[in-house]
């Protein structure tokens, strides 16, 4: 998955557009970090990632 396509997928999970691109490269950069710490693969810390972002702004929705 390449920036573009993260970042439209950040904004269907409920980030702001304007900050989607930003964000989808800060999120690239933290899932290299995180499948070197782990040990896991890229897939898999993106995929952490992408979950505790997605319920964070659900949370943020229901005003939690």
């Amino acid at each position: 998955m390449n920036l573009a396509e993260l970042a439209s997928l950040l904004v269907t999970l409920g980030c702001p557009a304007e900050k989607s691109v930003e964000m989808a490269g800060q999120l690239d950069k933290r899932a290299r970090q995180l499948a070197e710490q782990k040990g896991k693969t890229y897939e898999q810390a993106m995929n952490h990632l992408l979950n505790l972002m997605a319920r964070g702004w659900a949370s943020k929705e229901k005003g939690l």
